[in-house]
């Protein structure tokens, strides 16, 4: 594939995913798993949940994977066509739709849409976090610590950023 042939693949996808990431970047997680691990196979699942960590580790917007994805597919062209894929279609319908929104406040379709719209983004963030589980959890040890961060995470008022040192100094003892 030619790089021009490889941008136009990267652009194309990217906004057709935009458009479906209801409820931010990692709501489209599993779909850019899918094709950047196991349709075009520019990754393997060791490096797609890196750059995940990354992207959420990194001060800014969630978007941030995308650009890592387009940077590591096409160098910087392909973090420059895979950001702006992915913001620039939803970005503009989001703000067509604000400008006639407000008229209809009191409507009962607008007020079924944003009841159907808040399920309809948790689930899409719940299969991004199993996706990316899956993808990073390789050992058993991996799979108890992202079972006990979720539990104790959703259970207790623990901050996670406390599982999340544990489970830094279980890496650096050499147990994953």
């Amino acid at each position: 594939m030619t790089p021009g042939n490889v941008l136009i693949v990267l652009a194309g996808h990217f906004a057709l995913l935009s458009l479906f990431a209801i409820g931010g970047a990692n709501a489209a997680i599993p779909e850019m798993h899918r094709l950047a691990v196991d349709v075009m196979h520019w990754m393997n699942d060791r490096q797609f949940s890196d750059m995940f960590a990354m992207a959420q580790i990194s001060p800014g917007p969630n978007v941030i994977i995308v650009t890592l994805i387009g940077y590591h597919v096409a160098g910087f062209a392909g973090a420059l066509v895979t950001t702006a894929a992915m913001t620039v279609p939803t970005c503009t319908l989001a703000f067509l739709i604000a400008r006639v929104w407000d008229r209809f406040k009191g409507a009962r379709w607008r007020k079924a849409i944003q009841a159907g719209l808040v399920p309809l983004s948790l689930g899409l963030m719940a299969a991004s976090a199993f996706v990316v589980a899956r993808a990073a959890d390789q050992s058993w040890v991996a799979v108890a610590i992202t079972v006990v961060t979720a539990a104790v995470a959703y259970f207790t008022r623990v901050n996670p950023l406390w599982t999340f040192a544990i489970a830094a100094l279980i890496g650096l003892a050499g147990l994953l």
